[in-house]
């Protein structure tokens, strides 16, 4: 009598960590080469079109950038008409940013061309069975990521961030 396939241990959660990182690294990067706008401006409209209206100052800290960095990106999005600027109510000598049709139409036009990416390679790659596993998967993706917000909530100003992690 033949003993039964055993099954393999799973994983440590810090190599599969490791390996999640640089797979969805690769994932983002990749989709994001048919991207019209370049990474730190759409980061800026995206904020903005998740968060609502935000002055320079907010943008920073949600960026977790220097203010002038962000004052530069401001500038040259209000300038291309994707953002506008009106007084913050609360204290005239600041602006508070709003994301207009054109930088909408922008982010939303990127945010649809990196779907047909992912889409099209998904049609090419995977079959139902693998479209249901990668279903489950991304729950998964989804619960680990809740977690995280949970458990550590970004509230500190971070001195740089690259966008690379």
């Amino acid at each position: 009598m033949k003993d039964a396939p055993s099954t393999p241990p799973a994983p440590l959660p810090h190599q599969l960590a490791a390996q999640l990182r640089e797979v969805v690294g690769t994932l983002v990067r990749s989709t994001r080469s048919v991207d019209r706008l370049a990474s730190v401006p759409a980061a800026v409209l995206g904020l903005l079109d998740t968060r609502g209206p935000m002055t320079t100052a907010d943008l920073a800290a949600a960026r977790g950038v220097r203010h002038q960095t962000t004052a530069t990106t401001v500038r040259e999005l209000t300038e291309a008409g994707f953002l506008a600027a009106r007084p913050d109510p609360g204290d005239a000598r600041r602006k508070v940013l709003t994301l207009t049709k054109a930088g909408k139409k922008a982010l939303d036009a990127d945010r649809r061309q990196r779907v047909g990416v992912l889409a099209d390679a998904m049609e090419k790659t995977l079959d139902e069975d693998d479209r249901r596993a990668l279903a489950h998967a991304l729950g998964l993706v989804e619960r680990i990521s809740d977690s995280i917000q949970a458990d550590q909530p970004c509230t500190e100003q971070r001195e740089f961030n690259t966008g690379a992690w």
